[in-house]
């Protein structure tokens, strides 16, 4: 084999490697309140959707708000074969604008985390 195909092969399988990583975290793919959304209600819920199963002992979500530094939150619960974190927010939220800041550890043991927001209408 020559030089140039023998480095095209190892290239190839590198890439390959890397990409089984990064498709191994548990990426958020929906979000209710949706990310950016107004909605006319305080939700009684957030649900964050992942890609693959969470580690719930690992996991969690911190909601800031205009007049609250951190919104009370319940006992998050597994839904949706462990897909789908949902925190019962444990008050109203007031009209204003709200960011979530999440971290998850999938059950194959990578961290993800990242933020989203959504506003309550007046």
């Amino acid at each position: 084999m020559s030089t140039l195909s023998s480095l095209v092969a190892l290239s190839a399988v590198a890439i390959l490697g890397f990409a089984g990583q990064a498709l191994a975290h548990a990426h958020l793919t929906k979000t209710v309140p949706a990310d950016k959304a107004t909605v006319a209600a305080s939700p009684a819920e957030l649900d964050l959707h992942f890609s693959e199963e969470v580690n719930i002992k690992f996991s969690g979500v911190k909601i800031t708000g205009p007049d609250t530094p951190v919104v009370k939150i319940g006992d998050a619960m597994l839904m949706d074969e462990g897909k789908t974190l949902m925190v019962p927010l444990a008050q109203t939220l007031s009209p204003g604008a709200y960011a979530v800041e999440w971290h998850v550890l999938s059950t194959d043991g990578h961290k993800t985390n990242g933020t989203y927001g959504f506003t309550v209408k007046p």
